[in-house]
């Protein structure tokens, strides 16, 4: 996720939408891309979306080896690596001043370290698919929170509507009709309150950093590094240090930082760049169902029909949420 917010998530998995946008500055944009990309961009669009919707499969496979602190933590030192990898490339520096930097730790610890925890500890009881889908009530909670948050985003009929039905669909794919039978609560609560994380901090993105100096790289970088600190200093209160680095948890890992957050990253702001945020932003709609269909055939993961038909009533609404914009 950028500060270009076309994604609730900086540093992470996908991107739920919030309400409105950071427009990228010119030398912002060119910063992110320059040039037309070698591959068609629809192809870059569908291999982001796989790699944000295997992110929760990732999550999972880590924390059969690692504590779910150890999981965020190491998802964020890699996904910095990664970034910090690309201004050396470039020959770029981090963000300057004290202020910057004093809202980079708030912004990490939103966008961040909260979610990224929550996310690993959720998958602990509940399914990758489940959480997958959780992640995508983002941009619901972010339409509701702007209205009390963002006096520009007014209420209409539609995104009420949108809010409403994005519910509704939550409630289905828990199944609540059965008494949430089968559901863990601890679990999928914690998945919900990430996802309410995200908009929260964009708001708080959006009121602090939306002119600070310097590119969407570079101020992701910087929040990556805070963030690493952070869980770094919670993983050595909280949790013991692993006795051995069994393979696939480890690769699990390395592949959610440098892939989930690096690599992906940059094909999100090479793709804003090509074609505008609010084409780019449709990869948020793939998210889940690909989590879904990864914890399903990868995971073995039970799926009942409530699931993906409440996952469609949730991206539905989700859909509507979001106001309408020009590419």
């Amino acid at each position: 996720m950028s500060y270009e917010i076309v994604g609730p998530r900086v540093g992470g998995m996908s991107a739920p939408t919030t309400t409105r946008s950071i427009r990228l500055r010119p030398s912002l944009a060119t910063a992110a891309g320059t040039g037309r990309a070698a591959l068609d961009w629809r192809i870059r669009f569908g291999v982001l979306s796989v790699i944000w919707g295997f992110s929760f499969l990732l999550i999972k496979v880590g924390t059969e080896g690692y504590a779910p602190f150890q999981v965020a933590l190491g998802r964020v030192f890699f996904g910095a690596l990664a970034l910090l990898a690309v201004l050396l490339f470039r020959r770029e520096p981090l963000p300057r001043g004290l202020r910057t930097w004093g809202h980079l730790a708030v912004a990490a610890l939103l966008l961040n370290t909260v979610p990224f925890s929550l996310f690993a500890y959720a998958e602990l009881s509940i399914p990758s698919s489940l959480a997958g889908i959780c992640n995508a009530t983002s941009p619901l909670w972010g339409m509701a929170l702007s209205l009390v948050a963002l006096s520009e985003d007014r209420p209409t009929r539609r995104r009420v509507a949108g809010l409403g039905l994005g519910f509704l669909g939550v409630l289905t794919v828990l199944g609540a009709w059965q008494g949430f039978a089968g559901v863990d609560a601890k679990g999928t609560a914690l998945a919900l309150l990430a996802a309410l994380c995200y908009p929260i901090g964009w708001i708080y993105v959006r009121r602090t950093l939306a002119d600070t100096p310097g590119s969407p790289v570079a101020l992701t970088g910087g929040q990556l590094l805070l963030s690493t600190v952070q869980l770094a200093l919670t993983s050595a209160v909280f949790t013991t240090a692993p006795a051995s680095f069994p393979l696939w948890p480890t690769l699990s890992v390395i592949a959610l930082g440098a892939l989930g957050t690096g690599m992906a990253l940059q094909m999100q702001y090479a793709l804003v760049t090509e074609i505008g945020p609010t084409t780019a932003q449709m990869v948020t709609y793939f998210i889940p169902v690909i989590a879904t269909t990864a914890g399903v055939l990868v995971l073995g993961e039970q799926l009942h029909w409530n699931t993906p038909v409440g996952a469609a009533i949730v991206l539905a609404g989700a859909a509507l949420t979001q106001p309408r914009r020009r590419t």
